[in-house]
């Protein structure tokens, strides 16, 4: 089915999630911002910071065994931060896979996020392009990628996760605007052409916060956002999973019948009316 008909859990309209790069200290102090505030986070690792514990200023393997306790996620960076698209492809597999590699040996876990270090995929050498870049990604068992561009307030679900574009940098003069025109949105109530769900992605590397001291920001922006019935609170990892089971129904040639194989209980609405389907059970619409 179309995105437009997709809903998040418990039917929610909306879904607010959080990108911060380079696996920095007052990571940590941003993550208890989160907690207290019954949100979570995505946390970009590169791996060659946080196994060389020489490092100043860097997460250690407690400190991300700790924010995934909580709730939060770990994606990948690069082993050594650098540009995806502006090394050579060789490159590119290597500083991916290595970091791949060495994060989910070292915290036991499958990782298959992340976010593209440096320039990304904003500035593309060596002969690269962009279906490069994705093809290497999906080789190595990347599903989405968090790119960067120009902050826009469309709240859009990303047709392409490998060039997954963000809402706001959290230092964009507008965020508050932008957070006030999100939390007052109505969704089911709009147009039908327009009931689409709506995501909020705040990017960013927490050091900011300190240079700019300006953590007041940091938790005016966790306020606003937070607290919400019909918003989702979730890392990217969770959103590009169930957006995945959602792509996975399988709709009978009538359109009436809905079976879900996945497993996640999956929500949508159709004229205005909001169902659910459980895992391994189809569903009949009236």
């Amino acid at each position: 089915m179309e995105y437009r008909f997709l809903r998040f859990p418990e039917g929610k309209t909306k879904a607010v999630t959080f990108s911060y790069d380079d696996a920095c200290q007052s990571d940590l102090r941003f993550a208890e911002l989160l907690d207290g505030y019954g949100m979570k986070g995505t946390f970009n690792v590169n791996s060659l910071c946080v196994l060389d514990e020489k490092l100043d200023g860097k997460l250690h393997l407690d400190d991300l065994n700790s924010l995934i306790s909580r709730g939060h996620e770990i994606a990948l960076h690069g082993h050594s931060h650098k540009a995806t698209a502006a090394i050579s492809p060789t490159e590119a597999v290597r500083e991916t896979l290595e970091c791949r590699l060495l994060l989910e040996g070292a915290l036991g876990r499958i990782i298959r996020g992340m976010a593209y270090p440096d320039s990304g995929i904003r500035s593309e050498h060596n002969g690269n392009t962009y279906a490069t870049v994705k093809g290497i990604l999906e080789s190595v068992g990347v599903v989405y990628s968090r790119t960067l561009g120009e902050d826009n307030d469309t709240f859009a679900l990303p047709a392409d996760f490998h060039a997954w574009m963000p809402t706001i940098h959290h230092d964009n003069p507008l965020a508050y605007e932008y957070v006030d025109k999100f939390i007052s949105m109505d969704v089911d109530s709009r147009y039908k052409s327009g009931r689409w769900p709506r995501l909020f992605y705040v990017w960013g590397h927490t050091f900011e916060f300190d240079r700019n001291n300006n953590w007041d920001h940091a938790e005016e922006l966790c306020r606003r956002l937070s607290g919400k019935e019909d918003v989702w609170y979730a890392t990217n990892i969770e959103i590009y999973d169930y957006i995945k089971a959602y792509n996975s129904l399988v709709i009978s040639a009538d359109s009436t019948l809905i079976y879900n194989p996945t497993l996640y209980e999956i929500w949508f609405n159709i004229g205005g009316r909001t169902y659910s389907v459980a895992s391994g059970k189809t569903f009949k619409l009236d």
